[in-house]
């Protein structure tokens, strides 16, 4: 094993920047592998072409004869770019994306040859679906799933497969991805901000939730993430001793891109742009070997699938530069995870961000209703919120080394904490001419200096608001966007529903005039949300005592989360809202916790595995060797040896009891195992894996790091983390 560790760092050592070829106007191939707007212009006929932006821009149907003319120019503008296949691309609730893709070759009974892609097969196809998980929705002989086109994201070619975004339903109507909760998540809120809209703006016709996400992950040499059979199959190391020079000089953040490394990037980033993923920003983050990029805002049903298809093009291209992606929230131990700051906002088909202050009080006002609303959204949804983001990994990141805590709080900066103060006291019922005067000019008019100048990021804040946005930062690097952005949707449009509705009656039976009832709302949510505003540091202890203080819940782990996305109030709220059934919400908690619990089960085998097979075997060695050094000792100088062989005697020592430790902690843990695997229920077995598996992680790994210091470092047969984490 040792060898295949030396020849991994003697093939990386040798490695050379692949050449790529970038073109020099990014604009000139932006898009250019999407069946986009300028492609469905010249490939469609007119009726075709406005069914589509209808579908898109107000979620009109399209019909089959209309689906038929579609399909054909699609079909024909796919040839023409290279496409010999055809695939519905969707997102199961594996995480993932998932494709089965058909050739447009079809054979004529006559035995003629023809290129073939019709309406029925634009709009619906039946995927095999057996084996996707399903939470109990269907049995397997009930397995037949289908998948429906999604108008609103386009159509694009991957390699030679025209692949077209789709939904993914079972027979009996339940939704079986992740796509289709956030596609009803996006109706609910656009419909609950139009109707908060027009008492600022009557010309508000619609509002979409936009979102930019940020893609944090390592790079390592492929050769070297082969070696180690954690980073194969778990996606990070389970042991490995900290690197003596770690993060500590913050020499990587923001520093200069290796060479090989950039190539990568420009390599990816100009297939991002064939696919139009609008990638803008790049750069080293504070990790040894860890990058981050960024794309221009988007809405956020096609940002969401941009996110799933860029971890796929990101994988890709790395295989074509000899490095492996690791998207794990915690690969390395000691050193920054990795996440996906998810920002989001809101904005109108007139152009104006919701969460962006304006020129005058009325615009500034709007700005604080949907500032205000989003808090208190958070503040009443704070452990749903912490379930959206668990998961087995995201565990590892959260509350370490940068990384947000478990707790949920909303940080907005000192200066917006001073006005919302202000509006606190706002007096109850009307407001003389004086407070409003005040208000207009002192408190709500001067919002835009106030953001210009005060606002800046909480980096252990989970809920930050920055500037013109909300960042959801405690998403993991590994999570599809979907999950939290349909929450967030969700939350935000039932609280806009709950606002309207008391501003109305205050309206209707206080006799209030339409913004002194606003006032009066936002005055009482302010007070109502207060707890979940946090400006301090999100790590220790005392962030935990005042949470507490507080009433804010601090679900550490993913089983104990995950029961918030069950609750009553969670069923209610998608039942309400028409976003997911009972049934829909019940199985995937199902799915969730029953993938948590493979993966500590997955982990805990492999960390067994590499312990028992490369790292007792090879600390024996090394033992054998000063024995047998002791031996040679005793027989030059005989009484006398075990004062010259003391350090030797030690070292024996040490390795058989750390020898004995790992295979105690082996064997208690498999037991651990088996008695989690016969639990009664899927939760039971997770919260197993969780509270009696998990920690024997730490008890093995100890051991096994203290044995890397141990041994002799040409017999370690485990690529070392200075090895993973600083070979460029």
């Amino acid at each position: 094993m040792s060898t295949l560790r030396f020849n991994a760092l003697k093939e990386t050592l040798n490695r050379q920047p692949i050449e790529v070829n970038e073109p020099k106007r990014r604009s000139d191939i932006f898009g250019k592998n999407v069946f986009n707007k300028y492609a469905m212009r010249q490939h469609l006929t007119k009726q075709a072409y406005k069914s589509v932006i209808d579908a898109m821009e107000n979620g009109t149907k399209i019909s089959r004869e209309v689906a038929d003319h579609i399909s054909t120019g699609m079909k024909e503008w796919s040839i023409q770019n290279g496409a010999t296949h055809y695939t519905h691309w969707f997102q199961p609730l594996t995480g993932g994306t998932a494709e089965k893709h058909d050739a447009f070759f079809e054979l004529e009974m006559d035995g003629e040859v023809i290129e073939k892609f019709g309406g029925g097969q634009l709009v619906q196809q039946e995927p095999d679906a057996s084996s996707f998980p399903n939470g109990g929705i269907r049995n397997t002989f009930e397995a037949r799933g289908y998948t429906a086109w999604d108008p609103t994201s386009p159509a694009f070619i991957m390699g030679t497969t025209l692949c077209i975004p789709t939904v993914f339903i079972a027979y009996t109507g339940e939704a079986l991805d992740n796509k289709t909760p956030l596609l009803r998540s996006l109706q609910v809120v656009d419909q609950a901000a139009t109707d908060v809209c027009k008492y600022f703006d009557k010309n508000v016709s619609k509002v979409i939730a936009t979102l930019g996400w940020e893609q944090e992950y390592f790079l390592i040499d492929a050769a070297l993430a082969d070696s180690r059979p954690d980073l194969q199959l778990a996606g990070r190391t389970l042991l490995g001793h900290s690197s003596a020079k770690g993060q500590q000089l913050d020499d990587h953040y923001f520093g200069s891109i290796p060479s090989r490394v950039l190539n990568y990037m420009r390599d990816m980033e100009t297939e991002c742009m064939l696919l139009g993923i609008p990638v803008k920003t790049r750069h080293n983050e504070v990790a040894p070997n860890q990058f981050e990029l960024a794309p221009i805002f988007e809405e956020a049903n096609l940002a969401v699938d941009h996110n799933s298809l860029l971890m796929d093009v990101m994988r890709k291209v790395a295989s074509r530069h000899n490095f492996k992606v690791l998207f794990h929230e915690k690969p390395f131990a000691g050193v920054n995870g990795s996440g996906k700051h998810n920002n989001w906002s809101l904005a109108t088909n007139t152009g104006v961000n919701l969460l962006s202050p304006g020129s005058t009080p009325m615009k500034n006002l709007q700005f604080l209703t949907f500032f205000v609303n989003t808090i208190k959204a958070v503040h009443d949804n704070e452990e749903l919120i912490r379930a959206t983001i668990a998961s087995a990994s995201n565990d590892h990141r959260l509350g370490a080394n940068e990384a947000p805590p478990a707790i949920i709080s909303v940080f907005i900066g000192s200066q917006l904490t001073k006005v919302l103060d202000e509006l606190e006291k706002v007096t109850d019922g009307k407001l003389s001419p004086e407070e409003k005067t005040d208000l207009k000019l002192n408190v709500v008019g001067k919002i835009p200096e106030v953001i210009l100048d005060n606002t800046d990021r909480n980096r252990t804040s989970p809920f930050a608001f920055t500037g013109n946005k909300f960042e959801l930062r405690a998403v993991g690097s590994t999570a599809n966007c979907a999950n939290p952005m349909t929450v967030l949707n969700a939350i935000v449009a039932q609280q806009l529903i709950e606002f309207k509705s008391e501003v109305d009656a205050l309206i209707k039976d206080k006799k209030l005039k339409k913004d002194e009832a606003i006032f009066n709302v936002l005055r009482e949510y302010i007070k109502q949300s207060k707890k979940i505003r946090f400006e301090g540091d999100g790590y220790g202890e005392a962030w935990e005592k005042e949470a507490k203080k507080r009433g804010l819940s601090n679900n550490k782990t993913t089983p104990t989360a995950l029961k918030a996305k069950v609750s009553k109030k969670t069923i209610k709220l998608f039942e309400d809202l028409n976003i997911m059934s009972k049934i829909e919400t019940e199985s995937r908690y199902e799915i969730e916790v029953e993938e948590y619990a493979m993966r500590i089960q997955i982990e805990g085998r492999i960390l067994g595995d590499i312990a028992r097979n490369h790292v007792i075997p090879t600390a024996v060695k090394y033992q054998n060797r000063l024995i047998e050094n002791v031996v040679g000792l005793k027989e030059i100088y005989g009484k006398e040896f075990k004062k010259v062989a003391k350090e030797q005697m030690i070292l024996i020592e040490e390795i058989s009891e750390h020898i004995e430790k790992i295979n105690k902690g082996i064997t208690e843990m498999t037991e651990a195992r088996k008695k989690a695997n016969n639990a009664k229920s899927a939760e039971d077995t997770a919260a197993q894996y969780c509270d009696k598996v998990k920690p024997y992680f730490d008890v093995i790994r100890y051991s096994c790091d203290k044995l890397e210091l141990l041994v002799d470092d040409e017999l370690w047969p485990l690529t070392k983390y200075r090895e993973l984490l600083f070979t460029r």
